[in-house]
């Protein structure tokens, strides 16, 4: 009797959290479908089309050559992120990740970074809380290098007015994390509990799950206690944004563009600061119109800019979906035996 009031009680919670995750996922969509309008608003149809066979697409090897080093070099930062005692191998870190991958191309709202969570959890026995923390890390690394880049960047950049809000809000952004995850390191729990608090005032959060989170924060930055290990894992982390900028540079060449790589660096950071929102799969839509705010700033033409966009989509999205049900059919077996 106890257990089935229990599961009774439990029946409204999760109804509630299925609720949310679809509202999450039509906003996403909703959002995803303004930036296409965004996108394509005002694009010659025929111009696009002159543009897309334009496209030297040799340039497709080199590019996807270097994207997939980029991958690989995410794959160790994930792996530098957890404790030496049990720190995954370097072949389930790089499936899972690549199970996210193709959750976030194919689902919305970003799924995939809960999947690869699961997914590596299951394969190694580390507890979902600890490797949770460490993706948290991973998007902290990549905010702070992020913009660290763009303020190097900064002077060959063109001056537009957006661009500069970006940089100093991202630069406000990255300093708060910087200090945050020193009080955290320093106190650990009770101080991860005091500056996540505000979260609580949230809906459909609450202090408990505030409470989880927290712990989950200070259990992933257990691996990055050592110094060492932590420049270690932004300079990896920095390599790899450099690396990725490479292949958007490179795919850049086989266009009529006039390509540096302060262009490749823009591009590369506007898409992946885009894909912070919830959107559609693969953030389609959004992911076009990140592309082309970018390439205006250079005076680009928004018909030859929508079509660099699908390219360089389409390279960023095919590979996953093939390489990552490849992975989650091999999880899949690993799970069985």
């Amino acid at each position: 009797m106890a257990g089935r009031v229990q599961g009774d009680l439990g029946a409204p919670a999760r109804t509630r959290r299925r609720l949310r995750a679809q509202l999450v996922g039509w906003a996403g969509v909703l959002l995803s479908a303004l930036f296409a309008y965004l996108a394509v608003r005002d694009v010659d149809l025929d111009a696009l089309g002159e543009a897309l066979k334009r496209q030297e697409y040799v340039y497709l090897l080199p590019s996807a050559a270097f994207l997939a080093v980029g991958v690989l070099l995410r794959v160790w930062r994930w792996q530098l992120l957890f404790e030496r005692d049990s720190r995954p191998r370097l072949q389930l870190v790089g499936s899972a990740l690549l199970i996210g991958y193709l959750f976030n191309t194919i689902l919305p709202a970003r799924a995939g970074e809960l999947a690869r969570v699961q997914a590596l959890g299951r394969r190694t026995g580390i507890s979902r809380a600890h490797v949770l923390g460490t993706v948290m890390l991973e998007r902290a690394f990549d905010l702070v290098v992020l913009v660290a880049l763009l303020l190097v960047a900064a002077p060959f950049l063109p001056p537009v007015d957006w661009l500069s809000a970006a940089i100093a809000l991202g630069a406000v952004a990255a300093a708060a994390l910087v200090v945050a995850a020193l009080v955290v390191r320093r106190y650990g729990v009770r101080a991860a509990r005091v500056l996540l608090r505000p979260l609580a005032w949230l809906p459909g959060i609450g202090a408990e799950r505030v409470e989880r989170i927290a712990g989950d924060l200070v259990t992933g930055m257990a691996g990055i206690t050592a110094s060492r290990l932590t420049l270690r894992a932004i300079a990896v982390t920095a390599l790899s944004w450099l690396v990725l900028s490479v292949s958007v540079w490179l795919l850049l060449l086989g266009t009529d563009l006039d390509a540096g790589f302060g262009m490749a660096l823009l591009v590369l950071v506007a898409t992946n600061l885009v894909l912070v929102l919830p959107s559609s799969p693969a953030a389609l839509g959004a992911f076009e119109a990140a592309v082309v705010v970018s390439l205006a700033a250079y005076g680009v033409d928004r018909a030859e800019a929508l079509s660099f966009a699908l390219v360089l989509h389409a390279l960023n999205a095919l590979p996953y979906i093939l390489l990552g049900y490849l992975a989650l059919a091999q999880h899949a077996r690993a799970v069985r035996t």
